[in-house]
């Protein structure tokens, strides 16, 4: 499930970029990252209650409920970005959280059990999305220009959704 939702994901993240390069508009983009927004928190629904894996779901709420916050500010043409900003400094601390427990693989229970696997690449993948939603944040605030921040969404279409999908897609692993 979350890794088609990585993929569904590119199919905002790419659009926004473009938008922030100057082609595009607004309430197109907005369209797409409202849908994004909702096939995520239901894909979060979804990998909490049949999956059981409220961890993963935790990650995709939250970006979920970001992308229908962006949407929301591109579809009524919000000319103050900064309460969109919020929620992405939220998303990104929730991803700093995130890069740690994957980092370290969380805490050892009782019985030397692990609830969260240590996976290097999927850190490496929250610490681009702590940079990207931290960007968003500054670009909200007008500290961050926006040809930036859609070349960092452009690189993290790449790296941070499609490597980590395409891959297990395919090897059934992770790059590293």
């Amino acid at each position: 499930m979350t890794l088609a939702l990585l993929v569904a994901i590119s199919v905002m993240w790419m659009p926004v970029a473009i938008l922030f390069l100057g082609k595009g508009e607004a309430k197109g983009t907005g369209a797409v990252t409202g849908f994004v927004g909702v096939v995520v928190v239901l894909g979060a629904v979804l990998q909490a209650a049949v999956f059981k894996d409220a961890f993963t779901a935790g990650l995709l709420f939250v970006h979920g409920l970001l992308y229908m916050t962006v949407s929301h500010a591109l579809l009524t043409g919000l000319t103050d970005l900064r309460s969109a900003g919020n929620v992405s400094l939220t998303v990104a601390l929730v991803s700093a959280i995130y890069m740690v427990l994957f980092y370290t693989g969380g805490p050892v229970l009782e019985g030397g059990k692990q609830l969260v696997a240590k996976s290097n690449y999927l850190a490496f993948a929250c610490a681009g999305y702590t940079v990207l939603t931290l960007e968003v944040w500054l670009n909200a605030y007008g500290k961050f220009p926006a040809k930036a921040l859609a070349v960092s969404l452009i690189v993290w279409v790449f790296a941070g959704l499609w490597v980590p999908a395409f891959w297990l897609m395919a090897a059934g692993t992770l790059p590293f």
